[in-house]
């Protein structure tokens, strides 16, 4: 059902913790399936993440896709961590079961909110960035009744 690298991922997982007086925090959850992420940047003053954590409340493939999200970003520009989407968390990870889709939607949504911190808390703007949702599914009722 998972990918090895799922497995692994949520077996071992890359980064996980806190950093303290991090350059921004983000925090979004899925009320549906209850899954919580938490992402934690440390970005100098170039611009570069130079350090990157997370905390997930959730099922292994919650768990596997913040680990890769985590991966993904560290290193990155401001700007290259914003063109990290859950089809990249995903392909990173040689896919998921159409259920845990959501779960790497967490992720992007996490990297964003983060982001988002941290542009508030510099006054900066980050292009392309919009202000998060703390709930993934925010929004979707309204959707689903439009088709």
């Amino acid at each position: 059902m998972y990918s090895e690298k799922v497995m692994d991922h949520f077996e071992h997982p890359r980064n996980v913790g806190e950093i303290e007086n991090a350059s921004g925090v983000g925090t979004v959850g899925n009320a549906k399936c209850g899954d919580i992420m938490r992402i934690f940047l440390d970005i100098d003053d170039d611009g570069i993440i130079r350090d990157v954590k997370f905390k997930t409340f959730g099922c292994g493939a919650a768990v596997a896709t913040s680990s890769m999200a985590t991966e993904l970003v560290k290193g990155k520009t401001v700007q290259e961590a914003m063109q990290v989407t859950n089809k990249a968390v995903m392909e990173a990870l040689d896919g998921l079961p159409p259920v845990k889709v959501h779960c790497s939607l967490l992720a992007e949504e996490a990297i964003h909110a983060a982001l988002w911190d941290y542009a508030q808390k510099k006054g900066i703007v980050i292009e392309g960035l919009e202000k998060p949702k703390s709930d993934i599914h925010e929004g979707e009722e309204q959707e689903e009744e439009e088709y």
